[in-house]
């Protein structure tokens, strides 16, 4: 390990939920425009209100950050890579899911509606839902990104 990867350290940033996007442009826009030495800036998509900001140390954070429109603030101290990993690889909704899970139809015209997985396809990431709320149960594929786990069911077995 060389000592600019020892030195370098991973700061949160509060920000307004739905702008983390925003202020990472202004601030990725700011660092190229000021010289400011911002390694990388990471916005989780799982976790809403925050950006993490790799730098040397946090007054180059807070330079960065200072004045920008829907920035919070700085967290205290400093996140370890280990915390955030799991924000950095992505793993396809399809793998969350299992048959006899309890999810939450996100998109279509189903959105809204609750429904138990019947089937998976991970090959052509579908999921077959029947709809618990319709008065007669139809088999529905749909796309695994427009399901979301409300509550894991039991244990497949076979």
């Amino acid at each position: 390990m060389s000592e600019s990867e020892r030195s370098t350290m991973i700061f949160a940033v509060r920000t307004t939920v739905g702008q983390e996007r925003n202020v990472s442009n202004l601030i990725a826009g700011r660092a190229e425009a000021n010289k400011i030495m911002i390694r990388s800036i990471l916005v989780p998509e799982a976790l809403k209100g925050y950006i993490f900001i790799e730098a040397d140390g946090p007054h180059i954070v807070e330079e960065a950050i200072s004045g920008i429109r829907h920035v919070r603030s700085r967290v205290p101290g400093m996140v370890s890579f280990s915390e955030i990993e799991k924000y950095v690889v992505v793993k396809p909704v399809i793998e969350e899911l299992d048959v006899s899970d309890l999810v939450e139809v996100t998109g279509g015209p189903f959105k809204g509606m609750r429904a138990k997985i019947t089937a998976i396809d991970r090959a052509k990431e579908e999921v077959t839902i029947e709809l618990l709320e319709a008065t007669f149960t139809l088999p529905i594929t749909v796309h695994a990104d427009y399901v979301k786990v409300v509550r894991k069911g039991g244990e497949e077995t076979g």
